[in-house]
């Protein structure tokens, strides 16, 4: 799923719901910039963590 996320898409952390919804700021490689409601920019690592893409 990772490998279709663009700018700008909705995603949720699934071990994190606390996190809100996050809208992705970038995708270079295998890392993935998010922009949380409740937590923030965070980077992910795509390799270790599927986000749930929100449709």
């Amino acid at each position: 799923m990772n490998s279709i996320l663009a700018p700008g898409m909705r995603v949720r952390h699934p071990k994190k719901p606390e996190w809100g919804t996050g809208q992705v700021q970038s995708v270079i490689d295998s890392r993935i910039t998010v922009n949380f409601e409740h937590a923030g920019k965070v980077v992910i690592d795509g390799n270790v963590i599927e986000l749930d893409l929100i449709p």
